[in-house]
Order: structure tokens, then C-alpha cells, then sequence
């Protein structure tokens, strides 16, 4: 009988494993879909943006060449013209390396994360009105590039979640180290997240949205841990890697991942 019990105890753990795999399989796949989703999305954003802003200058740009064209036959005045066309250049110049840097900011390579986030959190503040302060511990040193692009990702979906669903009118970050890791801490004032959504979350579903799924895996490759405090009077969103990962990646060491994929401490403490 011990045997048997022990034989059925087995099987039903074996089920149960089998069952989490596949349910796994399927939440990873429904990413990945999601995912794709997102990047074809954002590919048709910035076909937009490049149409209405860059597109728009260039054909400024031909139609004032047609016209210096013209003035040139006829010995017109062109100093007009030609002011136009350096004033369209300008304009073309700025805003193909605005597109540029909100791909991938050059700063994040050349000088770092610190650099890199006052960048975009400035110009955030510009175009979506939203008043930002960015707190930075002094002395913040440079890390690997995994864990900055990490960290630098992480605040840009951060801050378009604030945009779009917060109705927030300010947010505050704040980047320190913390014993042997480092901290980067986003808070609004806005409506918070639906608790459905952390409670998804908490879970390790791919139903909590690609933007907060993507937060904890890149968290998750990096050993770290994403903690979200949500409520009625804004959301606290607070991400922790260990500096051991850069220490690991410069030696060649591996790292994999932890218990639970880089999510901690889903709380909310009033319901919408």
C-alpha cells in the first residue's frame, strides 16, 4: 500500500509539472505574439512619424529648391530661399536624430545610463507635458551595458505607462545603489493599476500586458526583481538588479534565473 500511495503521489506530481509546463509554453507563447504584435505597431508609429515630420521638411525642402531654381533663371533675389532651405535642413536634422535617439540614445553607449535618463526624461517632460524629476545619486559609476540598456528600457515603458493610463500630472525617478545593486524607482499620481492586472502579474500570466511582462523578464535575465505598489493615489514601481550580474558577465560567468521571473511584492492597497 506505501508503495502504491507513493506510486500515485508521483503521478499526480507529474501531472501537475506537466500541466505548469504547458501552461507555461502557452503564456510564452501568447508573449511572443504580443510582442510581435508590439514591434509591428511601433514600426507603424515611426513609418508615421518619419512621413509627417521628415517626410513633410524633405518635400518643403524640393519645393524650395524648385522655386531657387526658378530665381536663379531669372536672376532674382535667392537670399530668402536660401534662408528657407537652411531653416528646413535644421529642422530635417532635428528631427531624424530625435527619431534616432528614441531608438537607441547614443548617450546610453558613450557616457551611460545616468546621462541617457536625464536625456529622456527631459524631453519626456516636453512633449508630454507631465512634470518630471529625475533624483540621481552622485557617484553613480558606469555599468555593464546589459544592465543599462536593461535599466534604460525599463524607464522608457515606464514613462509611456505614466502618459497613456496614469493621468498622472507629475512623476518622480530616482536611481541609486543599494548595497551590492542598483535601484531605479518610478512614481506617479495617477489612478493606478487595476488590481486584476498585478494580481495577473504575481501570477507570471502574459495577460498583465506586454509592456509590464517585458519589465519582468528583462528583470528576470538579469536576476532581478520588479516590485509594484499600486492604489487609488498613483503607482510606485521600484527595480532592483544585482551588480553580481556585471561582475558575472565581465568574467564570463553565467547567471540564470530565479525562482520567480523577476517579480516581487505585487501589493495594492485599494481597489479602483
Amino acid at each position: 500500500m506505501w508503495i502504491l500511495a507513493k506510486h500515485l503521489q508521483f503521478r499526480v506530481s507529474r501531472a501537475q509539472l506537466e500541466s505548469r509546463l504547458v501552461k507555461r509554453t502557452l503564456e510564452v507563447e501568447k508573449l511572443s505574439q504580443q510582442l510581435l504584435k508590439v514591434q509591428d505597431e511601433e514600426r507603424r508609429r515611426f513609418a508615421r512619424d518619419l512621413h509627417d515630420c521628415a517626410g513633410q521638411t524633405l518635400a518643403a525642402m524640393k519645393m524650395a529648391l524648385t522655386d531657387l531654381e526658378n530665381r536663379l533663371d531669372n536672376n532674382l533675389c535667392t537670399s530668402g530661399v536660401l534662408s528657407d532651405l537652411q531653416a528646413l535642413a535644421d529642422q530635417g536634422l532635428q528631427e531624424i536624430r530625435t527619431t534616432s535617439y528614441l531608438l537607441h540614445p547614443p548617450l546610453l553607449d558613450e557616457i551611460g545610463f545616468t546621462a541617457a535618463a536625464q536625456w529622456y526624461v527631459e524631453n519626456f517632460a516636453k512633449r508630454s507635458g507631465i512634470k518630471a524629476n529625475l533624483e540621481v545619486a552622485p557617484g553613480s559609476e558606469r555599468l555593464s551595458i546589459m544592465i543599462e540598456t536593461a535599466l534604460f528600457r525599463l524607464l522608457q515603458e515606464s514613462l509611456t505607462n505614466v502618459h497613456r493610463h496614469s493621468g498622472s500630472s507629475e512623476v518622480s525617478i530616482r536611481f541609486q545603489h543599494e548595497g551590492q545593486a542598483v535601484v531605479l524607482e518610478i512614481a506617479d499620481r495617477g489612478e493606478g493599476i487595476p488590481a486584476e492586472i498585478l494580481q495577473r502579474l504575481s501570477e507570471g500570466s502574459s495577460e498583465a500586458g506586454v509592456g509590464l511582462a517585458g519589465m519582468r523578464e528583462r528583470l528576470a535575465e538579469l536576476n532581478g526583481t520588479l516590485e509594484i505598489d499600486s492604489n487609488s493615489s498613483g503607482t510606485n514601481l521600484r527595480a532592483r538588479v544585482p551588480l553580481s550580474v556585471m561582475r558575472q558577465s565581465e568574467s564570463g560567468g553565467n547567471y540564470g534565473p530565479v525562482a520567480h521571473p523577476g517579480v516581487a511584492n505585487m501589493s495594492r492597497s485599494a481597489q479602483l
